[in-house]
């Protein structure tokens, strides 16, 4: 089979940019934003639109991630063959299993004891890519079943709950006791497997049998049935998210109630909210050009890179802060999630700083993803890069 073009992958890496930089957006709430420590902003008893639609706009980031790593999969699936594919998949999802819990999880806390390993995204996407791995060797529609199957029916299991260290690996958030640490389940796999194995089917979408054409009618009906049947089922209000909306005091609080879904684990709606706007957005994308767009695609061709590299740097910016504003660096040394420190009531900035911060490190961090980007096109021969 022939390799796919540049050009169709450049709209995915466009997509993947954009939610690279939107996703520090929140954690750069986590660590500056005053609020971030009284109140979640997603508690319509207590947010305002503002801060709400600084956390719902980042809640395209996980799904779309997760949905492009199983597209991105179906792409190395064409270059190499399935057993290869498989193991390649295996051995990177076993990998960034280890990151999350060694890497990735000192850089949230920077406490050298790790008293507590957050399982999140990187961990999901990790479990995903091994489930993946054995996936491939069925036929491309039997793939797709399966991810429909997970995502559009864990939701029958949400009055399940079970005191067990495996359900919550796989449905339920919760937390076990191992080694004198605690692995807290952020995000329960069933659904991420599901989603990634709905992008690696949609890959087949960037065979060469479609025409750029085709490609992108088949994307506009996609996206726009997804976002539809989103709408349609949440009006309901009967299945496909744990949490119901309700008629507020004002029109705008009635919107965010409608918006408000479940992200742990992701509800079909949540998926339906996120991905579809997503697919809408690779059809409008493939023929855009520019300096801005071209800039957006240096962080979606080094994902990773940047992702480890931003928890670190805003972590970093926090703790001086944390300094300068009178609470000591050593606040900013935690044993749990910054936003459940009590003793950084107080601390914090305004919502307008907190965009302040986010443009800057956006900016930092460009022109080292620019030089990793380099250092990986002209190094393929370094095989260990591509699990980067």
């Amino acid at each position: 089979m022939s390799k796919p073009t540049a050009a169709r992958v450049q709209s995915i890496d466009l997509l993947r940019g954009v939610v690279m930089v939107i996703m520090a957006l929140d954690h750069v709430r986590d660590y500056f934003h005053a609020d971030a420590f009284l109140y979640a902003p997603t508690d319509l008893e207590q947010t305002s639109v503002a801060v709400f639609l600084t956390r719902w706009i980042t809640h395209y980031c996980a799904p779309v991630f997760v949905f492009l790593a199983g597209t991105s999969a179906w792409f190395i699936h064409q270059r190499k063959s399935t057993k290869d594919t498989s193991l390649f998949l295996l051995k990177r999802g076993l990998w960034l299993v280890v990151v999350e819990c060694l890497i990735i999880s000192f850089g949230w806390l920077f406490n050298p004891e790790y008293p507590r390993i957050g399982l999140q995204v990187i961990w999901a996407i990790g479990v995903s890519m091994i489930a993946l791995s054995a996936l491939v060797h069925l036929p491309l529609r039997w793939v797709a079943v399966v991810g429909a199957v997970l995502v559009f029916g864990h939701n029958a299991l949400d009055d399940i709950h079970w005191e067990n260290g495996l359900w919550y690996m796989l449905h339920d958030r919760g937390s076990v006791e191992l080694f004198g640490r605690y692995f807290f389940f952020a995000y329960p796999v069933l659904p991420w497997i599901g989603t990634m194995a709905l992008g690696y089917a949609f890959g087949a979408l960037y065979a060469k049998g479609y025409t750029p054409e085709v490609r992108r009618r088949l994307l506009l009906r996609l996206g726009l049935a997804a976002t539809v049947l989103f709408l349609a089922v949440r009006f309901l209000n009967e299945y496909g998210d744990p949490r119901s909306w309700a008629v507020h005091g004002t029109a705008s609080f009635t919107v965010l109630s409608f918006l408000n879904l479940t992200k742990y684990p992701p509800s079909l709606l949540y998926l339906l909210m996120t991905l579809g706007p997503a697919i809408l957005f690779l059809a409008w994308s493939e023929k855009v050009k520019g300096w801005f767009a071209d800039a957006l695609i240096v962080f979606g061709r080094v994902p990773f890179f940047f992702y480890v590299l931003h928890i670190y740097l805003i972590h970093v910016l926090a703790m001086l802060a944390a300094q300068l504003t009178g609470f000591g660096w050593e606040t900013m040394i935690l044993d749990r999630p910054v936003w459940f420190s009590e003793e950084l009531v107080g601390y914090g900035f305004s919502l307008p700083i907190v965009y302040l911060v986010w443009i800057g490190l956006v900016l930092a961090l460009y022109p080292l993803c620019v030089w990793f980007d380099k250092l990986k096109s002209n190094n393929r021969q370094w095989w260990w890069l591509s699990y980067l």
